[in-house]
Parts: C-alpha cells; sequence; structure tokens
C-alpha cells in the first residue's frame, strides 16, 4: 500500500509487487488496488476496476469512504455481482443493479418480519408497556 500511495499521480497505474502486478486507480480519496498474475491484462483490469466504481457511484449516489466503511457488505455484494473467481460475470450495468435492488428488497423485507416477529413475542410475554 505504501508502495501506491507514495507513487505521484502522473505515474503509471501498475507495478510489480514479488510474483505479482497490481494494478490500483484512485477515484477522489478512494484507492482500488488489484493484484492479477503476471500474465493478466492491465488494461482489462483497469477497466473491471473503473465497472465496480461506476456501478458504485449510481448504487450509493457518488460513493465516498463513508459509504464503504458503514456499508462494506454492500460493496462486498456490488464486487459479487459483478465478478466470480476473478473474472468479470455480468458486464451490464443494469443487471448488476437489478440483482442488487432484489437483494436490498429480501433484505426489507426478512429485518421488517424479524421486527414484527419480536414484538409479536414481547408482547406474548408481556414486555409491551401498554394494559394487557
Amino acid at each position: 500500500i505504501t508502495l501506491i500511495l507514495s507513487r505521484k499521480p502522473k505515474m503509471c497505474s501498475f507495478l510489480e509487487y514479488r510474483d505479482q502486478k497490481v494494478v490500483y486507480k484512485r477515484y477522489a480519496s478512494l484507492f482500488f488496488c488489484v493484484a492479477i498474475d503476471p500474465n493478466d491484462n492491465e488494461l482489462l483490469t483497469l477497466e473491471v476496476i473503473h465497472r465496480y466504481v461506476e456501478l458504485l457511484d449510481k448504487y450509493f449516489g457518488s460513493v465516498c469512504e463513508l459509504d464503504i466503511i458503514f456499508n462494506f457488505e454492500k460493496a462486498y455484494f456490488v464486487l459479487d455481482e459483478l465478478l466470480i473467481g476473478g473474472e468479470v460475470q455480468e458486464t451490464s450495468k443494469k443487471s448488476v443493479l437489478k440483482a442488487i435492488a432484489a437483494q436490498d428488497m429480501l433484505q426489507d423485507e426478512t429485518e421488517s418480519k424479524t421486527g414484527l416477529d419480536e414484538m409479536a413475542d414481547k408482547k406474548k410475554l408481556g414486555l409491551t408497556g401498554g394494559l394487557p
């Protein structure tokens, strides 16, 4: 990481580190770094990073550090929808965003059902503040 942070903005976005190549891209204050095999295509990796950032921007609306810190599971889910086993799974941004929206809806339904179940359990146990 310190190698990347110490590089000047005009320098190449690829560097060799041990037995791998590191491809990175800076977007405002965010750095996205990917370690790839020496035989992999650096430009294709830059495109994947760019697509990932575009998806994060669409999902979060101008992504920033706090979005990733407080919603890291969503950032991972976006990445999982984009890549499988290091290979691009889906090139369509619309398809990825649709899958993410479906997952969000499912999560919201599960959370609201869990909340209702907890309220019903409290009511059965007489833990609510109201009169019986």
